[in-house]
């Protein structure tokens, strides 16, 4: 039995993965924004799936403070966990700046998994060869100068896609780090049918179902287990090249710098 977190597991397919998990026994760990909805989803996993081992945490990825409030709960609650996967993300918004005045879905997509996975390494690092799963996108865009801060301001697809890279730059920079967690960036598939793409782009291509296989796959499955650092490309069906940014360690540092800048002032 393994112990799994999952982030933007209220819906789409963080939740139908989070089923299928369920299902087998293990220890799940769901998240959501809203404390209703989070424990509606939990009594009806814990029903389907006849598991009773399912809790949850609330924090709103857009308020920073609200992500590691949620770390230090789980470093609080969790004795260990073995999996996590960093899926939670945005793309259509009401709004496009957080109250702290960053770009929403650079706070969602990047700066709270950031957040979230580096204040709980010591739990993961308790975990039985623990994993990460960070979920990319085919949309990957060089990040530009002043959109970490807040300074920069540029279309919704072009945020998304700079908030994708930036998230896998900094995947795999952490699986340099640390060599004893494996992890992996992973584009789900594009235009799943879920509420996001729904509310994106008004259609989809694919089942949510690919995305749940290929997640649950990377996240249990023994051929992966040496696939750290590595970008999974399931609209090519394997391991393919993320964007040329993602190998640049010049530019990888300047992220990582600039992002520390602006957690400090958050």
């Amino acid at each position: 039995m393994k112990t799994i977190l999952i982030t933007g597991s209220t819906d789409g397919i963080g939740k139908l993965t989070a089923l299928k998990l369920a299902e087998e026994g293990h220890e799940i760990y769901l998240h959501g924004r809203s404390e209703d909805k989070l424990n509606t989803v939990i009594n009806e996993l814990k029903e389907a799936s006849n598991n009773k081992n399912i809790k949850g945490f609330i924090a709103d990825f857009s308020d920073l403070n609200a992500v590691k409030q949620m770390a230090k709960q789980i470093n609080k609650d969790v004795d260990k966990l073995d999996i996590l996967i960093n899926n939670a993300g945005i793309y259509k918004t009401a709004t496009n700046k957080t109250k702290d005045d960053l770009d929403i879905r650079m706070a969602v997509n990047y700066l709270a998994p950031f957040i979230l996975t580096e204040n709980i390494i010591s739990v993961l690092e308790k975990g039985n060869q623990p994993r990460i799963v960070n979920l990319s996108s085919a949309a990957q865009s060089t990040v530009q100068k002043g959109i970490l801060s807040g300074d920069a301001t540029v279309n919704a697809s072009e945020s998304y896609a700079q908030s994708k890279l930036a998230l896998t730059m900094w995947s795999f920079n952490f699986a340099k780090q640390h060599s004893n967690i494996t992890t992996i960036a992973v584009n789900p598939g594009s235009l799943l049918n879920t509420k996001m793409a729904k509310e994106a782009y008004g259609q989809h291509w694919s089942p949510a179902q690919k995305g749940v296989d290929i997640l649950y796959s990377l996240a249990m499955d023994s051929i992966h287990a040496n696939k750290t650092g590595t970008y999974f490309d399931n609209d090519r069906g394997g391991y393919n090249n993320a964007h040329p940014d993602a190998y640049d360690v010049e530019k990888i540092n300047n992220l990582l710098t600039n992002t520390t800048a602006v957690l400090t002032n958050v």
